[in-house]
């Protein structure tokens, strides 16, 4: 039995194929728009490489733009099918082709689905890979004069003034590591000799972080030395002062940018989906219904058009048995070769002999 059986008249097909073309050239249209947020991804991503640690992050923007070139190009051809399926004579030159085609557009559906998951799903692999490219771009801050190195300083300081953040997790990451430069340190320091030798790296550890943690909402002057030092400064608990340095840090900041703007692109990315499918249920309707005309000569006569012309069991039972064909068939071709290489060997070792 056939599943979504409709009957159609002339009046009702040429509806549907007039309704079919524009939506699917405002499906061409869905595809510039997943096209143009796959690109804005891809360079927003590409701004902040510097602090990401590999180039995973790219998988969704490169799936975003390749549905944006496939949709732009189905629809169209679809629009050409349907602008064409006016014209009975036009029209035949397309039927060998409208299964294959069907069957394309279904891979294509499930590819679409699945970039709208992977766009709600890539939160966990972007803060990982966020939390070691920040932690290894901090270590260069103080390279400023490496070649290679030498604009991370900047990097940081530009991420942490435009993300309000500070630090990786917090602005307790800059303790751990040295981000001054030895060429402003003076060595010949009792105080600078005392910190490097106090470490078993040698490193020059200080409890403080660089200007671009400070908030400027702060109402006193920014404190950016000395941080857990109350004592070194009047009136002061850096537990408490809130509005001194900027308390989160860049990973969660970063994460929560890229995953609201990905979060937005999987919605409408799934809003694209339902519009593919719908128009992929209209074509496959006119489809039918135009091969099921009774009298082609007579065009105005009436037929039946269908999704799936059995049951879904039914449906999958004939495409196992058309795989498992496919696969004897090869088996048997294989073994044919085979047997053929074989004969070969045996009759050249009889001429040898």
């Amino acid at each position: 039995m056939a599943m979504l059986k409709v009957k159609f008249n002339q009046k009702k097909r040429v509806k549907l194929a007039q309704g079919l073309w524009l939506m699917n050239w405002l499906s061409v249209f869905a595809g510039i728009l997943v096209f143009g947020m796959g690109l804005f991804l891809k360079i927003e991503l590409r701004k902040r490489s510097e602090v990401m640690d590999n180039s995973e992050s790219h998988f969704v923007p490169n799936s975003l733009i390749l549905m944006g070139i496939l949709s732009c190009s189905f629809n169209g051809f679809a629009g050409k099918i349907c602008y064409d399926s006016l014209d009975p004579a036009k029209f035949a030159k397309w039927k060998p082709m409208l299964k294959p085609y069907m069957a394309l557009c279904f891979i294509f559906n499930i590819l679409i689905f699945f970039v709208a998951l992977i766009c709600f799903l890539m939160r966990g692999s972007l803060e990982s890979t966020l939390a070691q490219g920040l932690k290894n771009s901090m270590k260069f801050y103080r390279d400023t004069d490496t070649p290679g190195r030498c604009f991370m300083k900047k990097t940081i300081d530009m991420l942490q003034i435009e993300f309000k953040c500070c630090g990786n997790n917090g602005f307790k990451d800059w303790f751990e590591i040295q981000w001054i430069s030895n060429r402003y340190l003076d060595f010949s320091s009792k105080e600078v000799k005392d910190r490097i030798k106090s470490n078993v790296d040698g490193r020059y550890l200080v409890d403080g972080v660089p200007f671009s943690c400070c908030n400027p909402s702060s109402p006193r002057p920014c404190i950016q030395y000395q941080v857990t030092n109350n004592s070194a400064h009047y009136s002061y608990d850096y537990q408490t002062e809130e509005l001194n340095l900027w308390r989160r840090g860049c990973r969660e900041a970063l994460v929560n940018y890229y995953s609201n703007m990905m979060n937005t692109m999987g919605a409408v990315v799934l809003l694209v989906w339902l519009f593919e499918t719908t128009v992929m249920v209209g074509l496959r309707l006119l489809h039918t219904s135009l091969e099921s005309i009774p009298n082609p000569e007579d065009p105005e006569c009436e037929s039946e058009g269908w999704i799936l012309e059995n049951s879904v069991k039914e449906t999958l039972k004939s495409a196992l048995e058309s795989l498992k064909k496919i696969g004897k068939f090869n088996q048997v071709e294989s073994d044919a070769e085979a047997g053929g290489e074989e004969g070969g060997k045996t009759q050249a070792v009889t001429t040898v002999s």
